[in-house]
């Protein structure tokens, strides 16, 4: 099995997702969003990038290490 990448650049790979916001951002682009990419070499993943920089790169999580992350969080 080929080791994934843990970060891939979010203009290129992940051009046609749709990237979803947090309900809690204000409008001042100062919070992370979160796509599920539909491409066959990323399904399964959740992509996170930084809203204010939409063309760096975006970090690719299991779904289950994303959740552990939001419940330490929380």
């Amino acid at each position: 099995m080929p080791i994934m990448p843990r970060s891939v650049p979010a203009t290129t790979d992940l051009h046609d997702v749709r990237w979803l916001r947090s309900s809690y951002s204000t409008g001042m682009n100062n919070c992370v969003e979160t796509a599920r990419p539909g491409s066959v070499r990323w399904a399964g993943l959740l992509a996170v990038r930084d809203s204010k920089n939409t063309a760096g790169p975006a970090l690719l999580f299991a779904p289950a290490a994303w959740e552990t992350f939001l419940a330490t969080l929380r």
